[in-house]
């Protein structure tokens, strides 16, 4: 780490997109324009949450550096189009965060983490000047099973969920009951439905336990990859075809890779 100021290499970034977008500068960058760069930003933000949830420091700087430079690059086109400056954006941010919490910055007492996300809500709906709907905030491009967390997290702030963890719980298995139903009669379209619904329940049964089923899904996937890594591995190392074995002798090397994981 180097003591660096934040502001100064802030400032640094700056001037290279500046030169990006100078008369001789980078023909694709110029040609670029907010909408076109929103992809980049998805595409980056996801390649930095893999580090983050990897523990790894070094590329968490580098692709937090990535978003930081297509915010910034975001900012500056948004700046030249007369729309907003970067320190309006930031000035917003801080003046949003200081009236959202109250409770640090003013003198409102809060009994506990559900009162905070209540009031939370609370102030963030009355801030809307059209659609004040509890979900009037969501954004319809999250994945599924983050959109369906943040669902009923919203639902459970304002008292809408199961009064106990016995009936969320009796809920789900008449969820998975129903979905068992819907495959033995074949009905595709009701099966998908019935997916559909227990994999919402579930995402709550598991909101309710302190888990966010988008990072566990991801875990789940990234150790599947990991083992599926290692049987190829000890396929190759035994001279083995490991799409030619039969089941027998994929789930023997399976369980090899998990006791090595």
């Amino acid at each position: 780490m180097n003591g660096k100021d934040p502001a100064e290499a802030l400032a640094q970034l700056q001037g290279v997109l500046d030169a990006l977008l100078g008369p001789e500068g980078c023909p694709w960058d110029k040609a670029q324009t907010p909408q076109t760069l929103c992809d980049y930003i998805i595409e980056e933000s996801f390649e930095l949450v893999d580090c983050i949830r990897s523990d790894d420091a070094p590329g968490t700087a580098e692709e937090l550096g990535d978003v930081m430079f297509l915010l910034l690059f975001v900012a500056t086109l948004s700046q030249r189009m007369e729309r907003f400056s970067l320190a309006e954006a930031l000035e917003t941010a801080a003046a949003k965060m200081i009236r959202r919490h109250p409770h640090v910055f003013g003198d409102l007492k809060v009994a506990d983490r559900e009162e905070l996300l209540r009031n939370w809500e609370r102030i963030k709906r009355a801030e809307k000047e059209k659609d004040t709907g509890l979900y009037a905030s969501l954004p319809k491009g999250l994945p599924s099973l983050l959109k369906a967390y943040r669902i009923h997290s919203k639902a459970a702030r304002s008292g809408f969920t199961w009064e106990t963890d016995a009936a969320m719980k009796a809920s789900l298995d008449a969820e998975k009951a129903e979905f068992r139903e819907a495959v033995a009669s074949g009905d595709a379209a009701a099966m998908a439905e019935e997916f559909g619904d227990y994999l919402f329940t579930l995402t709550e049964y598991g909101r309710r336990l302190g888990l966010k089923a988008n990072a566990c899904l991801d875990a789940a996937n990234t150790k599947f990859l990991t083992r599926y890594k290692v049987m190829e591995r000890l396929a190759r190392q035994r001279g083995l075809d490991l799409d030619a074995l039969d089941m027998t002798a994929k789930n023997a090397l399976w369980e090899e890779a998990k006791a090595a994981s």
